[in-house]
């Protein structure tokens, strides 16, 4: 019963993670031939081997089903509970317990060298690969090929492909191990070659970096790159709360910290357990406004969005790595009463507030953090309750404004 769970988590990973998906496009007016030409000659000249780029050559091809893949990036705005059950939900909790049992010496060395709990890796790799099992079925050569020589994104994948093959070159993989997703991740992670490279960790001591075959290898290079990224040993990441009827809505923001402290002397408390240190810097987050679930977000946490920067996704992770470390589920009881706008109405949103003067970046149909903080100030200008969650309500009060 699993594989159609893990098909609508692929799905809705997709729609997260990945860029517009509605973005215009543009034309190539180049030969594919002449520009991997072009490419192999630049290969050569960063020390790409010749043997190299011949094993590479039956995978250096264009692919249009992948520029169909970007192209039909689908995108579905569900509310935090709601995509939060469906990757979180089920087997993945106990499944993710069972992990860190398992794998309990591997994860105690790992945090004795990083700081990275083994809950927050196990999230991470949870969600990315299920926990190694799901790395995707396309070539990553041919897949960067396409998308490095397609015009909308080439500047971004050419390196990328570079990278993939200097992976090649070092003798980390070969070239028919090197699949993954259709924009170029791989591994139990689902690294970018330029990850792979920068963070890769050989931690089974075998002499390579092996982040698809070596689990070492692949917790240890998350932990490395997330240590980059900020994370700070034994702090905590992300606590549920319970929050008055009466907190000034608009200092419910990812931008806004405050000390522990405060957000205690303004009647915020634990959901579970207590708060941590008081002098504990940290923003009250409300992924679902402020009829929803209510979290308070320390400094870890911008972690998770370095990862990933789409908000509800990188919430789910941080809330499934709480459930890993013994936290209760969190409070559902706006899971029948919040509803998400749909794709449409979040887009005829963004539309009026951009003419209204907000700056909310693309019209894509997606609640990104511009759109969130253009929906808060709009909320003030109206006379709603500046949570920052679009509603029904504020796209009738635009309409009519």
């Amino acid at each position: 019963m699993r594989k159609p769970a893990l098909k609508w988590a692929a799905v809705l990973l997709i729609a997260v993670m990945a860029g517009p998906a509605m973005a215009a496009r543009c034309r190539n007016t180049g030969s594919f031939e002449r520009w991997l030409d072009g490419f192999k000659k630049d290969a050569l000249a960063q020390g790409i081997s010749p043997r190299v780029l011949a094993e590479a050559a039956p995978e250096l091809v264009f692919d249009p089903a992948i520029i169909r893949r970007d192209q039909g990036q689908a995108v579905f705005n569900l509310t935090f509970l709601q995509f939060s059950d469906r990757l979180v939900g089920g087997y993945r909790v106990p499944r993710g317990i069972e992990e860190i049992k398992k794998h309990r010496a591997l994860f105690a060395r790992i945090e004795s060298k990083y700081g990275v709990p083994g809950a927050v890796l196990t999230a991470f790799w949870g969600l990315e690969s299920d926990f190694g099992g799901i790395f995707g079925n396309y070539k990553i050569l041919t897949a960067l090929t396409t998308l490095a020589y397609d015009c909308r994104r080439g500047d971004y994948f050419r390196p990328e492909l570079m990278d993939a093959l200097k992976i090649i070159q070092r003798g980390d993989q070969r070239v028919p191990e090197m699949i993954g997703s259709w924009a170029g991740e791989f591994g139990g992670m689902q690294f970018t070659a330029s990850r792979y490279l920068k963070y890769g960790v050989d931690f089974d001591g075998d002499g390579r970096i092996d982040i698809i075959h070596s689990t070492a290898d692949t917790l240890a290079s998350a932990a490395n790159y997330l240590v980059d990224l900020g994370w700070q040993r034994g702090q905590p990441w992300l606590q549920e709360v319970r929050v008055p009827r009466q907190l000034s809505w608009q200092e419910a923001d990812l931008n806004i910290q405050h000390p522990v402290s405060l957000w205690a002397k303004w009647g915020v408390r634990a959901a579970h357990g207590q708060l941590p240190h008081e002098d504990l810097p940290a923003a009250l987050i409300l992924p679902m406004g402020r009829h929803g679930p209510a979290f308070l977000a320390y400094p870890n946490f911008k972690v998770f969005l370095g990862w990933n920067s789409s908000f509800v996704y990188s919430t789910t992770v941080a809330y499934f790595a709480t459930r890993l470390a013994g936290a209760p589920v969190v409070d559902h009881s706006a899971a029948k009463t919040v509803q998400a706008l749909s794709t449409p109405q979040m887009m005829e949103l963004q539309s009026l507030l951009k003419k209204h003067g907000y700056d909310i970046g693309e019209v894509d149909g997606k609640i990104g953090n511009a759109t969130r903080e253009a929906v808060k100030k709009a909320q003030i200008k109206v006379g709603l309750p500046a949570d920052s969650y679009p509603t029904a309500d504020l796209l009738a009060r635009l309409r009519g404004s």
